[in-house]
């Protein structure tokens, strides 16, 4: 007998043909509950758990690998004598090989999903590893057949790969259970732990500079728009690419989707700040007018399309600055080949909804930070835009052109590093101020964008004007509307600087700051 193999599995995915090969290469197969039903009914000898421990399944199911005439056979460990001799006393055959994954917590959470003698198993198989191989993954079935096939026995270091495989799958299936008893706890706003399990998802061609090397990695069990992204030409990504990448397509969507002012949406971001957006009839003029805020800036940018690439659009494109990157949600015949052939090594990006499988947020998601020692942590940040809910204290109040304008600059301003301020026209960013220590400087920054296009543009703060010089600026360069959050004990001179200037400003009572 080439050896003894225990089968527990809750996704039988591939297991009767694992099976199959083992009997093939003279294995013997050991099996519990509906594990060996499977195995059985595809005409494979199969020995059930039960038959070993002497002892039925019991409790629905609770009990049944837990004894033990299993534990022992898969922990012993045999360069050690005594512990040769203790199985033979006990009439108990040694485990080679033990095949378990988990019952499906993270598809079905609940008490009766979080699975005790599944990760007993594996937990035992990974510790015992100098002896024994663990497979939790249907995925690496065939290779370790045809290793099996091959040399007759897994080698140290398959074995020790499969285990750390093991640790890994064990370690995320309890961090998963942690955060579904954190979600039954409305008490407690933030976690008392967080338990991160990570799987390298993406190689990057580099980091944020070419000596780093970089990675994108995902949380298990949680997949996200970059798991769909088809790549249709162009390099391979690097760090910056996915981080500019994340902040342009989380934006454009904003864009898209923002009530009056929503529509097809352009943005052009770099260094994970937008440097040009807006929103217009057709995808082509979007595009025209989000570059036309800051074309210097938008060169080797990412550019982010909320509507799938028509013929017009790819053609203003060519004859704009070059992207780095171009993400849409699809692309007409010829468009990939017209924006390929500007330049072949721009990374051409056919992506889903921004956020979760279902497009937002994931469940449970956190904003971290690295500290020393540890991280920030927060939750995400949703900007609102609930015009009702934004209170106009001025005598001038904001025509329906300029209410569009100061929601879109809202929204700017908001994925801007503070201090920022964003000054809005005809539904495109015409300038944009940000990563300034002084709110003044940032909007002077804004006005010197826009030249002459600050004359009846609206303006969007993160934070409150903490004095009435940023609102004089922005008033003297000839903006006709402003939205803040609010919230300075100088509100009343600020406002009052903009009823001297004839301006309305509008307090949405919630601040937006991004560092």
């Amino acid at each position: 007998m080439a050896g003894r193999a225990l089968l527990s599995v809750s996704d039988k995915t591939g297991v009767a043909d694992l099976g199959r090969e083992l009997v093939g290469m003279g294995w013997e197969l050991l099996a519990s509950g509906r594990t060996a039903a499977t195995l059985a009914s595809a005409g494979l000898p199969v020995t059930p758990v039960e038959e070993v421990t002497g002892f039925p399944e019991m409790l629905g199911g609770r009990v049944k690998t837990l004894h033990p005439r299993i534990h022992a056979g898969i922990l012993a460990d045999r360069s050690d004598p005594a512990h040769g001799r203790e199985l033979a006393a006990q009439a108990i055959e040694a485990i080679d090989l033990v095949v378990c994954n988990l019952y499906p917590f993270r598809e079905s959470p609940g008490i009766e999903t979080i699975d005790i003698g599944g990760p007993t198993l594996v937990r035992g198989a990974a510790k015992n590893h100098a002896h024994v191989g663990v497979v939790v993954d249907p995925a690496d079935y065939g290779w370790v057949v045809e290793e099996l096939r091959r040399s007759g026995r897994l080698g140290e270091e398959s074995r020790r790969r499969l285990a750390r495989a093991a640790f890994a799958h064990t370690a995320a299936y309890d961090a998963a259970i942690v955060a579904w008893l954190d979600a039954q706890d409305p008490g407690e706003a933030l976690p008392l732990s967080l338990h991160l399990c990570l799987e390298r998802a993406q190689d990057l061609r580099y980091g944020e500079n070419p000596h780093q090397r970089g990675a994108r990695y995902r949380e298990v069990g949680a997949a996200s728009w970059w798991d769909g992204v088809t790549q249709r030409s162009g390099t391979d990504l690097s760090y910056l690419n996915v981080l500019d990448s994340e902040a342009a397509w989380a934006l454009v969507h904003d864009l898209s989707r923002a009530g009056s002012s929503g529509g097809p949406a352009a943005v052009v971001v770099k260094h994970a700040n937008p440097c040009g957006a807006a929103v217009a009839g057709d995808l082509a003029t979007a595009y025209c007018l989000a570059v036309a805020g800051d074309p210097v800036s938008a060169f080797g940018g990412i550019v982010a399309l909320s509507q799938p690439v028509t013929a017009a659009a790819a053609s203003a494109m060519v004859e704009g600055p070059q992207a780095d990157v171009v993400l849409a949600p699809g692309y007409e015949d010829e468009s990939v080949a017209m924006l390929a052939r500007r330049r072949r090594s721009t990374r051409i990006l056919e992506a889903g909804p921004p956020g979760g499988p279902s497009g937002g947020p994931a469940p449970g998601s956190w904003d971290l930070r690295p500290v020393a020692g540890g991280f920030l942590v927060q939750g995400p940040d949703r900007v609102g835009l609930a015009r009702d809910g934004w209170k106009v204290v001025t005598r001038a109040v904001p025509t329906e052109a300029q209410w569009r304008d100061l929601e879109l600059a809202w929204l700017l301003a908001a994925a801007t590093w503070s201090n920022a301020v964003a000054l809005v026209a005809g539904g495109a960013a015409v300038g944009l101020g940000g990563g300034q220590p002084s709110r003044v400087d940032a909007a002077a920054i804004a006005v010197r964008k826009a030249g002459g296009r600050a004359a009846g543009a609206v303006a969007a703060s993160d934070g409150f004007f903490p004095f009435r010089d940023g609102v004089e600026l922005l008033a003297g360069a000839g903006v006709a509307a402003v939205v803040q959050p609010g919230g300075s004990v100088r509100d009343p001179e600020v406002i009052e600087a903009a009823d001297e200037r004839g301006i309305a400003m509008v307090l949405t009572g919630e601040r937006h700051f991004r560092h």
